[in-house]
């Protein structure tokens, strides 16, 4: 019989699959971006983000299944990486959108 227990078991479980893998893409532009886009762009050096986002990912992926404070950690942390250091340095590496660039196009 399925029972709430069980519902609540699997919804635990995808968001926490949904963590691991924001936090492994995070990993994963930070180990491809230049290392002097992260200096450019007044941020910390790639090693401490490389540092950063590889515990997230190491924390999403040890606490799989088990949404409590290292899954909240991880996200954290990619998060951060992803809403503040991405946007910075892809501008500095001309991919990401420039000052004068609205949702639907230049002003």
């Amino acid at each position: 019989m399925f029972g709430l227990g069980a519902a609540q078991g699997y919804v635990i479980l995808v968001l926490t699959i949904a963590a691991l893998a924001i936090e492994v893409f995070a990993f994963i532009h930070a180990l491809r971006t230049r290392p002097d886009a992260f200096v450019a762009a007044g941020k910390r050096t790639k090693n401490f983000w490389l540092a950063v986002t590889g515990v997230a990912a190491l924390l999403g992926f040890v606490s799989l299944g088990n949404l409590g404070i290292f899954t909240i950690l991880g996200v954290v942390a990619a998060g951060v990486y992803l809403a503040d250091v991405r946007p910075a340095v892809e501008t500095v590496q001309g991919r990401g959108t420039g000052s004068h660039q609205g949702p639907y196009g230049p002003w």
